[in-house]
């Protein structure tokens, strides 16, 4: 029988079956190093990057790093991390739509196509007015969501590709396979990770549902809620954006 699960509801499975990009640190930390004041990390996760960007601001008592999330097994892995590594971090559970943290950051960022989860104009307007209103004066709001492949969304719904095969001490291997089925009507890209074992086809469906936000698109949803589009690289090393890129690696600030 197959279980449905959220990706989130797993802390550990989760931090197995993704990790962080190369690069993707160094340029999260280096936007916010380029800014005063305090850091907001939204839909933080694990910590993963939270928990690193502190440490490496923790000598300055000014550069204070708060993580948001809606997950609250997620936050109680990135709570044990911050513990485990002895790094002072505001772990706060909460919706990237609608937070009121009552005071304003330097540097706001959302990693990993976390934004994308707002499928829809009003979610992502709301999300956007909020980090506008906590954003000091130029202060840098950083992201990073996928450049749309019309190769990958034109696949046959239902066809299956391998997307990872891992190690487990209790199942012996994992072998994790995705479908895709994009709906152009509204752009997101229902998506779902299908998990196989030894003996246990099809055991577990995790599902991922993800807007697609085209590059010509972007800087116009920027500009309609009250930001602008100030740098857009191909990936986190800085390379120019182009047709080919995997990644739009951006940096906006208040109109």
């Amino acid at each position: 029988m197959t279980v449905e699960r959220s990706l989130y509801e797993d802390p550990s499975f989760y931090d197995r079956i993704t990790s962080p990009p190369g690069g993707s640190l160094d340029f999260y930390l280096s936007v916010a190093r380029a800014s005063a004041g305090a850091v907001l990390e939204l839909a933080c996760g694990t910590g993963r990057l939270t928990i690193p960007v502190a440490q490496a601001l923790a000598q300055d008592a000014t550069r204070s790093v708060c993580g948001l999330d809606l997950a609250p097994a997620m936050l109680d892995a990135a709570r044990r991390k911050a513990d485990d590594a002895g790094v002072d971090v505001e772990l706060i559970q909460g919706d990237m739509r609608s937070f009121a943290l009552g005071r304003r950051f330097g540097t706001i960022f959302i990693a990993f196509n976390s934004l994308l989860h707002l499928t829809t104009n009003d979610a992502l307007r709301e999300c956007l007015t909020c980090v506008r209103e906590h954003l000091a004066p130029g202060g840098a709001f950083a992201f990073d969501i996928f450049n749309p492949s019309i190769q990958s969304i034109a696949r046959t719904p239902g066809e299956r590709t391998t997307q990872t095969r891992l190690p487990d001490p209790e199942l012996g291997e994992i072998h994790v396979e995705t479908t895709m089925d994009y709906d152009a009507a509204t752009q997101v890209n229902h998506a779902a990770w299908h998990l196989s074992a030894p003996g246990r086809p099809n055991y577990l469906t995790i599902p991922l549902h993800l807007r697609c936000i085209f590059p010509q698109e972007l800087p116009m949803l920027l500009e309609a809620n009250g930001l602008r589009l100030e740098t857009r690289y191909g990936d986190f090393g800085g390379e120019p954006f182009a047709s080919e890129s995997p990644r739009q690696v951006c940096v906006a600030r208040c109109a």
